[in-house]
């Protein structure tokens, strides 16, 4: 049975709409979309605890990491299960986003659903630069646009 989410991202310069499709309970979530107002090239791209963004993307908290992990990389056995790696912008500032993710679900313990999406203004080092961001945050920097993730009409 596939599932759908949407996040509908929204920050000062930065927009964007990214889609969630889960074709089956166990399967890898495939996320596509596009994002707009980026300076080129990498920005971090975290699914954040919390779908609270009263407090504009501060109010997501912390990467979502349910089993207490150190921050890594999206292809690492051992990660924070929010660590979707970097988005690429390119010259007109736009990022085309095509990840598939074997971690992150649309159901179950590892639920993004209800939860935020932030895209850093900084590439996500993937826990491998030596800052002492790199293991908690992947050093990315500052929040530029954040969203939460809901179900998608099918």
């Amino acid at each position: 049975m596939t599932k759908k989410a949407v996040c509908v991202l929204n920050g000062a310069d930065v927009k964007g709409t990214l889609w969630f499709t889960q074709q089956d309970n166990n399967g890898a979530v495939e996320v596509t979309g596009e994002v707009t107002g980026l300076g080129k090239g990498l920005h971090g791209f975290h699914i954040h605890e919390f779908g609270d963004n009263t407090n504009g993307c501060i109010s997501a908290g912390a990467h979502f990491n349910p089993h207490n992990k150190e921050h890594a990389g999206p292809t690492d056995s051992s990660r924070h299960v929010g660590d979707l790696g970097n988005i690429e912008a390119g010259d007109a500032g736009v990022a085309k986003v095509n990840i598939v993710d074997k971690m992150i679900s649309l159901d179950g313990d590892h639920n993004i659903i209800g939860r935020t999406l932030v895209v850093h203004a900084d590439p996500d080092d993937l826990g491998q630069g030596g800052h002492e961001l790199s293991k908690s945050t992947g050093n990315a920097g500052a929040r530029l646009a954040c969203g939460v993730v809901g179900l998608a009409k099918m």
